[in-house]
């Protein structure tokens, strides 16, 4: 049988069983699939972490090394963040430079990690206007069931509080711990006539790509919104979403301050 025949049969399934309030995997609505988190994996990272999100996915590794800062900030460390869908994680997956959903997907998780001011820039100066810590954050999708976004900003603050500052090796003092001071967590969904399903796997991102990511803070407080999808959003479905996604963070972050207990 012709794949896109399939495509079509799936995506028919899919629907069907959404009308039904139902959904493939026999989870709820508002319901995330299991997370699992493990870290200090990459022994030559300053901190990794492997994210599996259902079957989706991800590590993250963070290396740190001084640098000199942005001129508008003399007294602030620098944070980068990159990522790269490896073409094992899924046959869509090319190999090459980041194309724009390797691009937006980093800049989804950086923009969670600094707008929640997750890391104290600022305790990370050594010499104002001379020298500061710079930190690489680089995310690898291995698998793709969906909703890769979420998974790595899982990852990439995971292995952020896996951190260990090497100062020792570039002779600016000892060892530290990097401080996490927040921890920002993405919440994925996917709106469907009005229905909000939470954390889409890959099939039910075959009935179309509308999908909202809502970052919060461990305040509630909104830090980062990331619209995929040219559709309009009704104000009701919209304050469902943010409630949703506040309730659902509380979660996820239960998990993040049992990762190292």
């Amino acid at each position: 049988m012709p794949e896109d025949i399939l495509m079509e049969i799936k995506k028919d399934y899919v629907l069907s069983k959404i009308r039904d309030g139902e959904r493939i995997d026999g989870r709820k609505f508002d319901e995330i699939r299991p997370i699992e988190i493990q870290t200090g994996l990459i022994a030559k990272a300053e901190g990794s972490a492997l994210v599996k999100l259902g079957n989706t996915m991800v590590v993250a590794g963070v290396k740190m090394q001084p640098g000199e800062p942005f001129p508008d900030t003399p007294d602030q460390g620098i944070i980068i963040t990159n990522a790269e869908l490896v073409p094992l994680a899924s046959p869509t997956f090319e190999p090459g430079p980041p194309d724009e959903n390797a691009i937006e997907l980093a800049r989804v998780v950086d923009r969670g990690i600094r707008h929640s001011e997750a890391v104290d820039l600022k305790e990370l100066c050594i010499e104002e206007g001379e020298k500061v810590w710079v930190i690489f954050i680089d995310i690898w999708a291995l698998d793709d069931d969906g909703n890769l976004m979420d998974a790595s900003a899982l990852a990439a603050i995971a292995a952020l509080m896996n951190t260990t500052v090497p100062a020792e090796r570039f002779e600016v003092g000892e060892d530290f711990p990097l401080a996490v001071k927040d921890l920002p967590v993405a919440i994925t969904s996917l709106v469907f006539e009005d229905k909000i399903l939470v954390d889409p796997c890959l099939d039910e991102l075959s009935i179309g790509k509308n999908t909202i990511t809502i970052t919060t803070d461990q305040n509630d407080n909104i830090v980062s919104i990331q619209k995929s999808g040219p559709f309009l959003l009704k104000e009701e479905v919209f304050d469902r979403l943010i409630d949703l996604s506040i309730e659902k963070a509380k979660e996820v972050r239960r998990i993040l301050k049992n990762i190292n207990s």
